[in-house]
C-alpha cells in the first residue's frame, strides 16, 4: 500500500520538486500551499507523513504542528529555512519528529522520511513475544503504537513513543543523551543531544503527574535517563 505524504509550502517551485521526487519512489502526494490549509487536510485525510515549512501564509508551521498534535500523532518533519537552532528546538517543543533545513538535498528529504516511515510503520515483522508491555499503572502496545496509564490511552508522538519503549523495555539501565539520539533519530541524524532533552521533557509532560518528580522516566545527573518505576 502507497505511503501518503503531505507536503506543505508557499513555495510551489519546492512543492512542485518535492512532489515529482516522491510520486517517483512511488507514494501518493497532496500539497498544501498555506497553514489553513495545511491544517485543514490533516484533519479530513489520514497520512504516513506531513512534510511542514514553517514559514507560512495564515498560520505558521509551528502553529499547525501544535494543531495537528491535538488530534493526531502523524510523523510531522519542519522545513526551516534558517541555520537558526532555536527554530530547530521550537519545532520540537511544538510537536515535530524531525526537521531539515534549506536549503536541502532532495535525496536527504527522501533518506529522512524513509527512516522515520520505517521505525512508525505498524507492518513489523512479527515477533515471538507479547508485544504489549504491562509495568505496574503502565501499558504499552508495541504493535498498536499505543500507551494507557491506568486504563487511560495517552497520545504520543512517534519520537515520543520510541524512546518510551526504548527505556521500559531496559528499566533501570541508564542511556546517555548521545546513545538515545542515535539510536531513536539514526546514526547520521545531524541534530544535537538538545533534541533528547526536549522530547524526554514533552515525554514527562504528558505521563507524568508531576514533570518535576518523575515517577517514570528519571534522569542519572551526568549521565542520561533511565525507566523505573517507583
Amino acid at each position: 500500500m502507497a505511503k501518503k505524504v503531505l507536503v506543505v509550502d508557499d513555495e510551489k517551485l519546492i512543492v512542485k520538486g518535492i512532489r515529482f521526487s516522491l510520486l517517483q519512489d512511488g507514494m501518493e502526494v497532496d500539497c498544501a500551499y498555506d497553514g489553513e490549509e495545511a491544517l485543514n487536510m490533516a484533519k479530513a485525510n489520514s497520512y504516513d507523513m506531513i512534510l511542514l515549512d514553517v514559514m507560512l501564509p495564515k498560520m505558521d508551521g509551528f502553529e499547525v504542528c501544535q494543531a495537528i498534535r491535538e488530534f493526531s500523532d502523524v510523523p510531522i518533519v519542519m522545513l526551516t529555512a534558517k541555520g537558526d537552532d532555536m527554530d530547530k528546538i521550537l519545532g520540537l517543543e511544538y510537536g515535530a519528529d524531525d526537521y531539515i533545513t534549506k536549503p536541502f538535498n532532495i535525496l536527504e528529504v527522501k533518506a529522512r522520511i524513509k527512516a522515520i516511515m520505517r521505525r512508525t510503520s505498524p507492518e513489523r515483522a512479527p515477533q515471538v513475544q507479547s508485544s504489549v508491555i504491562e509495568k505496574g499503572d503502565i501499558k504499552l502496545d508495541c504493535d498498536s503504537r499505543r500507551l494507557f496509564i491506568n486504563d487511560n490511552e495517552i497520545n504520543l508522538t512517534a519520537r515520543e513513543f520510541e524512546l518510551l519503549e526504548i527505556l521500559i523495555k531496559n528499566e533501570n539501565k541508564v542511556y546517555s543523551r548521545e546513545s538515545l539520539l542515535k539510536i531513536v533519530w539514526g546514526e547520521d541524524y545531524p541534530g544535537d543531544v538538545r533534541t533528547v532533552d526536549v522530547h524526554v521533557r514533552r515525554l514527562r509532560e504528558k505521563i507524568e503527574a508531576n514533570p518535576s518528580e518523575p515517577k517514570y522516566v528519571h534522569t542519572k545527573w551526568g549521565v542520561g535517563y533511565y525507566y523505573n518505576q517507583k
